[in-house]
């Protein structure tokens, strides 16, 4: 074989062994698709938060999140899953802890709020994280409640220490619903598009109670998370 051809063969082998997880603009284009055991979720990712948008897409496309499960169920509130000691964990053990080693810096944006259905990272607690630096891999969708007026007024006085709901916040929280008492704290940075029903669904499952407390007592598994074609 001519060296011009081994040289040319070389160049398509490496290329066509290029690093699992290598994020490329034709990503910023798609959706993910989150295939569960309850249901399919469909996720957009926000180009406002682009560390975030970057490294979920980066974990899908090394087919972190396969396998894993939803660990932390709480109705009314939210369904937290990407913990890597999930994979094949035992019933009972508790979960939470796990990742791939780095955190996010948070990535705020007034944009984005905890309205129902929006995908959010989790992160260790502001006494050890006081720059709410996200979890690499544990994040959430929400579910939430609709609230009244009353109610939000009531959050501003009591949970939130005075901070006001904007009011565009407002028409949505009484509309759609969310869990508005997370907003500034922890980093939305995509929302659901298809599949909110799914996460009513999951959010519904009988819990643990126990040391893996809020754990669901038959797991809620993601089968496969994968980047798809975006839809309408």
């Amino acid at each position: 074989m001519k060296r011009s051809a081994i040289a040319l063969l070389t160049l398509v082998l490496l290329a066509g062994c290029a690093s699992p997880g290598k994020v490329t603009k034709r990503d910023y284009k798609k959706d993910v698709l989150i295939q569960t055991t309850m249901g399919d979720i469909v996720v957009r990712l926000s180009d406002l938060t682009p560390l975030h948008r970057d490294n979920f897409i980066r974990l899908v496309k090394q087919h972190y999140f396969d396998g894993l499960l939803f660990h932390r169920v709480i109705n009314y509130f939210m369904i937290q899953g990407g913990d890597p000691d999930s994979r094949n964990a035992p019933s009972g053990k508790p979960l939470g802890d796990g990742g791939p080693g780095y955190t996010i810096p948070a990535e705020f944006n007034p944009a984005l709020f905890h309205k129902k259905g929006v995908i959010a990272a989790a992160r260790e607690g502001d006494d050890v994280n006081p720059q709410k630096a996200s979890s690499a891999s544990q994040f959430y969708l929400t579910q939430g409640k609709v609230f009244t007026n009353a109610g939000l007024d009531s959050l501003e006085n009591g949970r939130l220490k005075g901070r006001k709901i904007p009011e565009n916040y407002r028409a949505v929280y009484t509309m759609l619903g969310g869990v508005p008492h997370l907003d500034g704290n922890y980093t939305v940075f995509g929302e659901v598009i298809k599949g909110v029903d799914v996460i009513d669904k999951i959010a519904a499952v009988p819990t643990s109670k126990g040391k893996d407390k809020d754990r669901p007592l038959q797991d809620v598994k993601m089968l496969k998370v994968s980047m798809i074609k975006r839809i309408n």
